[in-house]
């Protein structure tokens, strides 16, 4: 099984998703960016390696909220999921599609990945998370 990351990164009332572009696993499928975990990195380290290379922006990995774990035709994935703050840079999607700012309540109009649904359910229902 592979330890995959997340951020939920919430500002001003909206957290970022990104979809995949045509041709990866998981095509056009909406998600919390992040990434898989390196041998001997933290998922912390990931995170803040990933949506630099990903999206050109610094990040501060704050506190765990959960994991999903999902099996994929391709391959078994434990998603880490981690409060996340965007501290610099401009968002420059490098390897999606796009990128949006979204309300929690807009986030059941996406077709997400099958591994990021519980995080989905959460954010939908209940607003904690946000500060």
């Amino acid at each position: 099984m592979k330890d995959v990351t997340a951020a939920i990164m919430i500002q001003d009332d909206k957290v970022l998703i990104a979809r995949r572009k045509a041709g990866d696993r998981l095509a056009h499928k909406w998600e919390f960016p992040g990434g898989k975990v390196r041998d001997g990195e933290t998922p912390e380290k990931c995170l803040e390696r990933e949506m630099a290379e990903e999206f050109d922006i610094v990040v501060s990995v704050d506190k765990f909220l959960g994991e999903s774990i999902y099996r994929y035709p391709h391959a078994a994935i434990r998603l880490l999921a981690y409060r996340t703050y965007w501290i610099s840079g401009d968002i420059q999607p490098k390897v999606h599609a796009e990128y949006r700012w979204v309300t929690c309540r807009q986030l059941m109009r996406f077709d997400f990945s099958a591994a990021d649904i519980p995080f989905v359910n959460k954010l939908t229902g209940f607003t904690g998370w946000t500060g």
